[in-house]
């Protein structure tokens, strides 16, 4: 049994070899093969339009992704300067040494404690 993301993977990849095939069939092999059937316009148009509209939508894409990035730059915050996650940790640190210190500090007074009884 294959799991989820398995399936979807077989999927993508069984449509875009289809759709690769597909294409080059109608690239290449339009008067042999697909003229007989379906006339949609000359030779030259049809070769237009398959090369145009991937290449627009390839444009389309990458246009969409910069503007993404651009919306995400322009919404996300600024990192913190390095000298006050150095502060923070160095803060953090002290506080666990004073921790740990009282703590042996508690546990000396309670033997103490415990020897006087």
């Amino acid at each position: 049994m294959v799991s989820k993301d398995q399936a979807i993977g077989g999927a993508i990849l069984l449509v875009c070899t289809v759709v690769a095939i597909v294409y080059l069939v109608a690239l290449f092999g339009y008067t042999q093969l697909i003229q007989p059937w379906l006339d949609v316009g000359s030779v030259e148009a049809v070769r237009y339009w398959l090369i145009a509209v991937p290449v627009l939508v390839a444009f389309v894409a990458i246009l969409f992704i910069g503007a993404w990035i651009g919306w995400t730059m322009a919404t996300t915050p600024p990192p913190k300067p390095i000298e006050e996650i150095t502060t923070e940790i160095e803060d953090k640190k002290e506080a666990e040494t004073v921790v740990s210190v009282s703590e042996e500090t508690v546990a000396a007074e309670e033997k103490a404690a415990v020897k006087k009884k």
